[in-house]
């Protein structure tokens, strides 16, 4: 027998016993009870505001109608700061004034449009003594099918962002850039947001509308003085983008860049140690998502009986227009 031949039947050989050792794995997923998560915030001179829904199965169902499933209606939500208590209310997106939906869809991740769809609740409070102040302690106590929540945040003193501007990178193309003067006080933390107030031009398919609605925290957003401390530093952002965004600058050669003619509101932040915690570890899980040499690790939540986060944001605003 030849060379060629005798290979041929060994090949052959080796196929027949791997077919023959073939088994049919079954992985048993074990079932974990569903928890309550939190989002919720509030902001120097703004109400506050809290979004409740309950985790889902890996395998569960994803479409509008699950969605909708997941938030919680019902709960009994309390704010306390300086010894005064306030109930939120509970309001349902169908009577949400429209200047609050961009805020729901920040703290959510779905767009304005997705929003109108649904018929969910939130809980906030019209009460100008639930309004957020600078370097007040905020405690937050959740009642919701029978379980009990509690978080505690701070609005910490605003640091201004001294100035912002937009830098090409390539044709039309760039990124934000913002300079910051650190205080020479250990242990600060921060969280950019920018949305786009411009609309889209008439030859576009989404033509008139705005091109955010809402401000969006770029992956990588938080960050702390660790590294420049009482030091004035400069940095810069790409543009972010809502989860599972199908718009057409979302898909094409400007996903992630801002462009020459578009006006940039900027949102800097400063947060406490444990939102920071939070928002560090859910990016970092978020931007290793499908990565097979990632380190596996829990997202912490600032939240004490359930998952999420309680968020005080010391907030301040600025302007870019992006030109050559």
């Amino acid at each position: 027998m030849n060379s060629w031949k005798l290979a041929s039947v060994v090949y052959l050989l080796l196929f027949v016993g791997l077919i023959a050792c073939t088994k049919e794995v079954i992985i048993d997923v074990p079932t974990v009870p569903s928890k309550i998560v939190v989002e919720g915030s509030i902001e120097n001179g703004q109400a506050p505001l809290v979004i409740l829904t309950r985790t889902q199965g890996y395998f569960e169902p994803t479409d509008l109608n699950a969605l909708q499933g997941i938030f919680i209606k019902g709960a009994t939500v309390t704010v306390s700061s300086n010894g005064e208590s306030i109930i939120l209310d509970e309001i349902c997106i169908a009577d949400l004034p429209d200047e609050l939906l961009p805020l729901v869809a920040e703290q959510t991740g779905i767009g304005v449009e997705t929003l109108q769809l649904l018929d969910i609740c939130v809980y906030t409070s019209f009460n100008p003594l639930s309004f957020g102040q600078e370097n007040t302690i905020y405690d937050l106590l959740v009642e919701a099918d029978g379980e009990v929540l509690t978080s505690r945040t701070k609005i910490n003193t605003v640091i201004e962002l001294d100035s912002v501007w937009f830098t090409l990178v390539e044709d039309s193309l760039g990124f934000a850039f913002a300079f910051l003067t650190d205080p020479d006080t250990a242990g600060n933390a921060y969280r950019w947001f920018a949305k786009r107030v411009n609309h889209y031009p008439e030859w576009s398919a989404l033509a008139g509308q705005q091109k955010d609605g809402a401000y969006i925290a770029p992956l990588g957003s938080s960050f702390t003085d660790e590294f420049f401390n009482g030091l004035d530093f400069e940095f810069a952002y790409f543009r972010g983008e809502l989860p599972n965004s199908t718009k057409e600058d979302d898909q094409n050669e400007e996903r992630g860049f801002f462009k020459v003619g578009d006006t940039i509101a900027v949102k800097g932040c400063v947060i406490d140690r444990g939102a920071y915690k939070f928002f560090s570890s859910f990016e970092n899980q978020a931007g290793n998502q499908g990565s097979p040499l990632a380190v596996p690790a829990n997202v912490k939540s600032n939240i004490e009986g359930g998952l999420g986060v309680w968020v005080g944001y010391g907030a301040s605003y600025d302007t870019i227009i992006c030109t050559y």
